[in-house]
């Protein structure tokens, strides 16, 4: 856990605000809390390990690190494993005994296997040789390493014991048998206990995300991979597909918090910004499951829409059509009207989506209130806006009750979560390449064509602008199979999508039909085309009352912008304090840099560092705002943290790397805090009549 000048101090004052967590160290937290012990984990051993492992172990020479070694270190490693992982601990006790690889003694004492005629260690000095290779592996700044194969565990032993700080170990090994020896073997436990270690032994989308996501942050701050051929012998092609799937994780985690840090400061301003209609719109609550067993249709605006796009129209009234906002205009102009269309992007040029649009539709916008508050600002039609945490910590949970959806990274996500709170089953996917199909970035007709016009010429035509597109991602440009198996260009950032839409297939309930026609391979679909899709399920007529919510309702109702703006108000005076609890802090850590060498004095002066850190905690709910729009600071402040600890000073000087941090982070909350003042002061001028 992160140790921090407003949760543990400088040279190790007590802590005064422990829980307070930003999005990122959230993650880091959670993945320290474990998994609740399982009772009697013992009666899940079903078996003792083969006693060829236990002969073998018990005539070796080994003096083991941690207590005695065979059964009872296999039992430590389990016992940790049911509590971190039951499910993987579940799996590993059902091996049948004889599956187990047989160990052979070494002249060192430890163990070796030759499974299949091939050598896992050395016949020598197995312990040794995986010491001399976990040398070569870089640990400066890195923070989270995979190695790829387990064997006996060897590998895994001399590495936990190199990395630095805090530093996490994914250890792939998709045979269970060994993996089984491997912790009758060596005694990992309190790696397994910590979370510092993680066994990985099959590469599902969904399992793999929930094991991996607590780690996020140190992946995007120094990842290393590592395999010893040995290990991975056998299993080739295995170890080539995680290699695979997890440098896609990787850069998904990478993207998804860059956006978010990179994006905090806008976030926060667009949805203090869209109080007004957050406050003044209904919610979604009243489309809980109102399309229940009627397929939907996520439209979204690839390339290979061109080829159905005209299909749409037939499907009108015999599904629910949730289109996303770039393909608002087009579909209008082709005279067909979506159900619903999904909006949440920052930036204020995505206005262009519905400026000019045809009046008098009354097509449902469902939005984030993260979106561009000039959207809402001219959009027409019924609007209405999901929940969001930051709105809970502005106006406070009454004002801001109602349903939300799971955020989405793109609006096609937004689209096909808002088709499963319909209802909806099954969920049919148009135009979701993922990929340039074609070499072509959008479907004709879309807003930015209209833009690149006035360039277009015979020796400039539309089709060298859509190259151009592409190329200009050249350094992230990846090449995969496209549905028909022919190769496609896409690039790191769609491949964060896909990686998302898989891991949403992995546990929807509904049935997903890919009838995208083109671009990625999206698992967990069945790839048909629409007119199949819509004949095989589009069959019968939506209900005629689906749609009687939309009248006689209010969609702009102005009761509670004065209860809100005075909420607003309240924020306001709490974080002026903050402002001003920031600024002295500044000056005390400047003067406790002058005082490293006087201990009495530096410590005296830490007992007004307690005092501000009380206030702070009084303030909780306003620094969490400002910390709302600090993830630059806390993401630096995180990285300080690893890289502290990694360097295991002592002293003068670990106080000075402490200082030094908190210094910067300070400064960043400070300056966030002057920065989230100014967005909410014209937040209440946006509320006020």
């Amino acid at each position: 856990m992160r140790r921090g000048l407003f949760r543990a101090g400088v040279c190790g004052a007590s802590s005064g605000m422990d829980d307070t967590q930003s999005a990122i160290s959230r993650d880091w937290v959670g993945a320290r809390e474990g998994i609740p012990a399982k009772r009697g984990c013992e009666k899940g051993f079903s078996h003792q390990p083969h006693m060829s492992v236990l002969t073998a172990i018990a005539e070796s020479n080994t003096t083991p690190t941690c207590g005695s070694v065979g059964y009872e270190v296999f039992l430590r490693n389990m016992s940790a494993l049911w509590r971190r992982d039951p499910r993987l601990a579940q799996r590993i006790d059902e091996v049948p005994e004889e599956e187990w690889p047989e160990l052979i003694p070494t002249r060192s004492g430890a163990s070796t296997s030759c499974p299949g005629g091939a050598w896992l260690h050395s016949r020598y000095d197995p312990r040794g040789e995986a010491e001399r290779f976990v040398e070569t592996i870089p640990v400066d700044d890195k923070y989270f390493f995979v190695l790829f194969g387990m064997g006996l565990g060897y590998h895994v032993e001399a590495l936990l014991a190199r990395m630095k700080g805090d530093s996490v170990l994914l250890a792939v090994e998709p045979s269970l048998a060994t993996m089984a020896t491997a912790l009758a073997c060596v005694d990992v436990s309190a790696g397994i206990q910590s979370g510092r270690l993680l066994l990985l032994d099959r590469l599902e989308k969904s399992d793999l995300h929930d094991k991996l996501q607590p780690y996020n942050t140190l992946m995007m701050i120094g990842t290393q991979f590592t395999a010893a051929p040995a290990l991975v012998r056998g299993a080739e092609a295995f170890h080539d597909e995680a290699r695979r799937v997890l440098t896609d994780y990787v850069a998904y985690s990478r993207m998804t918090l860059l956006t978010l840090v990179g994006n905090s400061q806008v976030t926060c301003r667009n949805i203090a910004h869209n109080l007004a209609h957050y406050a003044a719109t209904p919610p979604v609550d009243a489309l809980k499951d109102r399309f229940r067993g009627y397929p939907g249709i996520v439209i979204s605006g690839g390339p290979s829409l061109r080829k159905n796009i005209e299909l749409l129209a037939e499907a009108k009234g015999r599904a629910v059509l949730c289109s996303v906002q770039s393909l608002f205009k087009p579909l209008l102009a082709r005279g067909m009207v979506p159900d619903f269309v999904t909006a949440l992007d920052f930036h204020p040029m995505s206005r262009h989506f519905f400026d000019g649009a045809p009046s008098g539709h009354d097509v449902h916008l469902i939005a984030e209130p993260k979106v561009s508050w000039h959207v809402l600002d001219h959009y027409e039609g019924p609007v209405s806006l999901l929940h969001n945490s930051f709105v809970d910590q502005l106006i406070g949970g009454s004002l801001a009750a109602r349903d939300g959806l799971k955020p989405g990274a793109t609006v096609s996500h937004l689209a096909f979560y808002l088709a499963e709170y319909l209802g909806c089953d099954p969920i049919i996917f148009v135009g979701q390449d993922l990929a340039f199909t074609g070499h072509c970035f959008y479907i004709p007709g879309v807003d930015v064509h209209d833009t690149w016009r006035s360039e277009i010429n015979r020796f400039n035509p539309m089709e060298t602008r859509e190259w151009e597109r592409i190329a200009r991602n050249r350094p992230i440009l990846r090449k995969t199979k496209d549905v028909e198996g022919r190769p496609v260009y896409t690039d790191e950032l769609l491949m964060t999508y896909l990686e998302q839409f898989e891991r949403d297939f992995a546990v929807t309930r509904a049935t997903i039909i890919n009838a995208t026609e083109g671009g990625a391979v999206l698992r967990g679909t069945t790839a048909m085309t629409l007119r199949e899709a819509i004949d095989r399920y589009c069959t019968r007529p939506l209900p005629v009352d689906a749609f009687d919510y939309r009248k006689g309702r209010p969609w702009r109702d102005g009761s509670k912008l004065a209860a809100t703006a005075n909420e607003v108000r309240d924020r306001i005076a709490e974080i002026e304090k903050i402002d001003g609890i920031c600024g002295e802090m500044l000056g005390l850590l400047e003067e406790l840099e002058t005082l490293t060498d006087d201990p009495p004095r530096f410590n005296q002066r830490l007992v007004r560092v307690d005092e501000l850190r009380s206030i702070v905690t009084r303030s909780y709910r306003a620094f969490q705002i400002v910390n709302s729009a600090t993830q630059m600071a806390e993401l630096q402040r995180y990285a300080a943290d690893r890289k502290i600890e990694a360097a295991g000073d002592d002293g003068v000087e670990r106080a000075k790397r402490q200082l030094a941090r908190d210094k910067g982070f300070v400064g960043g909350v400070r300056d966030g805090a002057r920065g989230m003042l100014e967005i909410l002061r014209q937040a209440v001028e946006r509320l006020e009549p």
